[in-house]
C-alpha cells in the first residue's frame, strides 16, 4: 500500500527554539515536514550559528507572520575579545589582536552603556540586506564591498552578564534591524581589543519568549493529537495588536471592501473579529477616524 503524501491544511503557529547549526530555513523544512504542513513560514531569520525562538506559520497564519518582524526581540550573546572576524562570527577570517593588557570589568561596563539608546549602525557585508538585487552576503564572498548607509537602531536595554577569562556575555533587548554581530564589533572596536560573536541566543520577540517555545526533537516525539495540541492560534503573533469586534452587518461591509466609519479608536492597525469573537483578519483605521480592511482570512 503507497503512503499518503497528502499535504494537510494547518493554520496555527508552533514557537520553536531553533538548534545550533541550522538555517533558518532549514528549521522550517523539517518543522513543515513533521507536521505535514501544506503551507509554512517563518518570522525573521537567525543565522546558523545562533539559537532561540524562531515562530514558525502555517497556512493562513502565514498573512501575519511579518508583523513580529517589527518587534523588539532580546538576545543573550556571548563576545571573546583579542581578535575580530570579517563575518563578525565564528565562520569568518578570525585575525588576532596583539592585546598586552585586556580591559577590567569596569572599562568593559563603562564601553558597554556607551551602547545604549537611539544610534546608527551600518549594516555587515554578510547579511542578506539587498543589493541590486542581490544579497549583501554574495558580494561578500566574492571579495567586494558594497558601500552601506547608517541605519537607526535602539537598543533599549544592554547588560553585561559575565566577563570571564575575554569573553564577555551581555544580554540586549533592541529595535527590529539590529545586527548583534555589528554590535560586537564595535564594542571590541571602542575597548581597542577587537571582539567578535561566539554565540548567539534570541530569547523574545515581542512579548513571545523563548520559555514558551519548543524543541525540534520534543515535536518529533509528540502524537498527532499532541502536535496538533501544541499549535498556537493564527492571530498569535498580532496578540499585541488591540481587538474591535464587527456586528454582522459591519462584517459583510468590511469584508466587501468599504471604509467604516468607527468611533473611540486611534489611528492603527487591529485584529478584527466577528460577533461571536472569532477572528477573521486585520483592519487599519486612518486619522479621519475610518476603518478599512487590511488582511483577511481566507473563507470557505
Amino acid at each position: 500500500m503507497q503512503p499518503n503524501n497528502k499535504r494537510s491544511d494547518i493554520n496555527g503557529v508552533v514557537l520553536i527554539d531553533k538548534p545550533l547549526g541550522y538555517s533558518s530555513n532549514q528549521t522550517l523544512s523539517l518543522v513543515k515536514k513533521i507536521f505535514n504542513a501544506k503551507k509554512a513560514g517563518h518570522t525573521g531569520t537567525l543565522d546558523p550559528l545562533a539559537t532561540g525562538l524562531l515562530p514558525i506559520c502555517f497556512g493562513e497564519a502565514t498573512k501575519f507572520s511579518s508583523f513580529s518582524l517589527e518587534s523588539n526581540k532580546s538576545y543573550e550573546a556571548s563576545i571573546k575579545l583579542g581578535s575580530s572576524s570579517t563575518t563578525g562570527d565564528l565562520e569568518g577570517e578570525i585575525k588576532s589582536w596583539r592585546i598586552k593588557n585586556f580591559p577590567t570589568i569596569d572599562a568593559v561596563q563603562k564601553t558597554i552603556n556607551k551602547f545604549l539608546g537611539v544610534q546608527e549602525q551600518i549594516p555587515p557585508m554578510f547579511s542578506a540586506l539587498k543589493h541590486k538585487g542581490k544579497p549583501l552576503y554574495e558580494y561578500a564572498r566574492k571579495g567586494e564591498n558594497i558601500e552601506r548607509k547608517k541605519r537607526a537602531i535602539n537598543i533599549l536595554k544592554l547588560e553585561l552578564l559575565e566577563y570571564k577569562n575575554n569573553f564577555l556575555k551581555i544580554y540586549v533587548e533592541c529595535s527590529k534591524g539590529t545586527y548583534i554581530r555589528s554590535l560586537a564589533n564595535d564594542i571590541g572596536e571602542d575597548l581597542k581589543t577587537g571582539g567578535h560573536l561566539t554565540g548567539l541566543k534570541r530569547t523574545s520577540i515581542g512579548s513571545i519568549v523563548i520559555s514558551d517555545s519548543l524543541t525540534i526533537d520534543s515535536i518529533e516525539a509528540m502524537n498527532d493529537a499532541k502536535k496538533k495540541d501544541c499549535l498556537l492560534p493564527t492571530d498569535f503573533l498580532i496578540k499585541d495588536k488591540e481587538k474591535i469586534i464587527l456586528d454582522t452587518m459591519r462584517e459583510k461591509l468590511i469584508k466587501d471592501g468599504k471604509a467604516l466609519p468607527i468611533k473611540d479608536y486611534v489611528s492603527g492597525t487591529y485584529r478584527l473579529y466577528n460577533q461571536k469573537n472569532i477572528f477573521f483578519g486585520l483592519g487599519n483605521v486612518d486619522l479621519y477616524g475610518y476603518l478599512t480592511v487590511k488582511r483577511l482570512l481566507a473563507t470557505n
